[in-house]
C-alpha cells in the first residue's frame, strides 16, 4: 500500500513540475525571441529490499525548442531579427557573456545598447555604447553606423559591431535567467556567417494551441493521481478495519 501511495504522490508531483514549465511557455507567448521549454520524462524503478517491481516517472528537466519563431516586420531601426541560426551576445547579471535571440533593442540614457529584458548587448569591444546621433543604421553583419549630431548627411561613422555567434546547438543550455550558455563554459567567438535583418523581430516559438492542450492533459493527469492517492487511503482504512474485526 505504501508503494501504491508513493507512486501516486510522485506522479502528482511530476505533473505539477511539467505544468509549471508549460505555464511559463504560455506566459512568454508574446516575448520576443523566446524559445519554448521541452520537458522530458524518464521511467525509474523503485529501488529497495527485494525485486524492483514498481516504476515511477521522473521529470528530468526541460530542454529547449530552438526552432525559429515567425519574423514580423516592424520598420524600427533598432529592431533586429537573426537570419537562420545564430545568437546575439549579451551580458548576464554576473558579468559573463550569454546568448539570446531577443532583438528588441533600445539605447538607455547613458548610451548603452540594451535589449527588451534590459540586458547589455555586447559588441567586438564589450558593451556597446552609442553616442548622440541624427540617424542610425545596422548592417546585415551587425555593424552599427551613425550620423553624429550636427554632421552632414553623408558623414557616417562606424560605432561597433554586435557580436553575433553560432555555437553548436547541442552544447547549449538555458540558465535560470532565461539566457543560453555553452555547457563547456567556453565563450563563443563572433561568426561572420551569422546575419541580421533590421526593422524586424523574431516572435516567440511557443505554439499556443499545443501549450493549452498540454495544460489540460497535465491537469487531468494530476487529478488522476490524486484519485489514486484517495483510493490508496480508502483501501488502507478498509484493511485496518478488517484487522480490527473480532476473530
Amino acid at each position: 500500500m505504501d508503494d501504491y501511495l508513493y507512486l501516486a504522490m510522485n506522479g502528482a508531483a511530476q505533473a505539477m513540475l511539467a505544468q509549471q514549465s508549460n505555464a511559463n511557455n504560455l506566459a512568454n507567448v508574446s516575448t520576443v525571441g523566446f524559445k519554448s521549454a521541452l520537458d522530458f520524462f524518464e521511467s525509474n524503478p523503485v529501488s529497495g529490499p527485494g525485486y524492483a517491481d514498481r516504476v515511477y516517472v521522473s521529470d528530468e528537466g526541460s530542454g529547449a525548442n530552438l526552432n525559429p519563431g515567425a519574423v514580423v516586420t516592424t520598420g524600427r531601426d533598432l529592431d533586429l531579427a537573426l537570419n537562420g541560426d545564430g545568437w546575439f551576445t549579451v551580458q548576464a547579471a554576473d558579468g559573463s557573456a550569454a546568448y539570446s535571440r531577443r532583438g528588441d533593442f533600445r539605447i538607455d540614457p547613458n548610451g548603452l545598447l540594451l535589449n527588451g529584458a534590459n540586458q547589455i548587448v555586447l559588441g567586438d569591444g564589450g558593451p556597446i555604447t552609442i553616442p548622440q546621433f541624427e540617424s542610425l543604421q545596422i548592417g546585415r553583419d551587425g555593424s552599427i553606423s551613425i550620423r553624429p549630431t550636427g554632421q552632414a548627411a553623408n558623414a557616417l561613422v562606424g560605432v561597433d559591431r554586435i557580436r553575433l555567434v553560432n555555437p553548436p546547438q547541442d552544447q547549449l543550455y538555458r540558465g535560470e535567467d532565461g539566457l543560453f550558455r555553452s555547457r563547456d563554459g567556453i565563450e563563443a567567438v563572433a561568426d561572420a556567417s551569422v546575419s541580421v535583418t533590421a526593422g524586424a523581430l523574431e516572435s516567440s516559438n511557443v505554439n499556443t494551441v499545443d501549450a493549452m492542450v498540454r495544460m489540460i492533459d497535465y491537469a487531468r493527469y494530476y487529478e488522476h493521481q490524486v484519485k489514486l492517492m484517495k483510493l490508496a487511503s480508502e483501501n488502507d482504512e478498509a484493511s485496518a478495519s478488517l484487522m480490527r474485526m473480532p476473530g
